[in-house]
């Protein structure tokens, strides 16, 4: 089936340029990670990527097509994932800082998990954005395009993983230092909470 794949070479480039772009899943996985540990990058990491998976199946299997030619449809997914954006950064904003491991051992690791799958699921933008650039590494005489579009998928998927794994890494650091410093710490949560809150007015502005 790779010989339906026009210019994978291209396309596993075009993936490692696009995963180095930052976007809101990167701010995302960073913004969790310095406020609540590696686990929780790890889960939200994970959680994010579940959700790409489905996106892929979605374009792979046709459904994308549905969303993208229902604008309402579309403003429903995108105004839903603002308004839960909203919603966590909110929340992080009534929480205290979690200063203690022990406390952090003990975080809702599956909560946090389906909060990063929620956030991506109803990022309507990330769905178009596989429905654009999959058909243009296939075969354009191919009828059925399910195999190649899942290869493209899981390699796009592959490099995502590699680099959330070095975002989630390179942040843990950074938030430890940051959880034990009491003057820079107690405004660590309402820092994260407003990001998740720009970037739900973000999404929600954005034609």
């Amino acid at each position: 089936m790779m010989s339906d794949i026009v210019n994978y070479w291209g396309f596993l480039t075009a993936c490692i340029l696009l995963n180095l772009t930052p976007g809101s899943d990167t701010i995302y996985i960073l913004t969790r990670t310095i406020a609540e540990g590696k686990k929780a990058g790890l889960m939200s990491s994970l959680g994010i990527l579940v959700g790409i998976l489905c996106h892929i199946l979605a374009v792979s299997l046709g459904l994308a097509g549905i969303v993208a030619h229902s604008p309402t449809l579309f403003n429903f997914l995108k105004y839903a994932g603002a308004i839960y954006l909203c919603y966590l950064g909110a929340k992080m904003w009534q929480e205290p800082l979690v200063l203690e491991k022990i406390i952090l051992d003990k975080l809702p690791l599956w909560s946090i998990f389906r909060q990063g799958l929620i956030t991506n699921l109803l990022n309507p933008k990330v769905l178009l954005f596989f429905l654009a650039l999959l058909p243009q590494f296939v075969s354009h005489n191919l009828e059925n395009t399910f195999i190649p579009f899942m290869l493209l998928g899981l390699t796009f998927l592959s490099t995502s993983i590699i680099w959330v794994s070095i975002l989630v890494l390179a942040a843990a650091p950074v938030g430890d230092f940051l959880r034990h410093n009491q003057k820079v710490g107690s405004w660590l949560n309402k820092i994260c909470g407003s990001i998740f809150i720009g970037l739900a007015i973000k999404i929600g502005l954005e034609k």
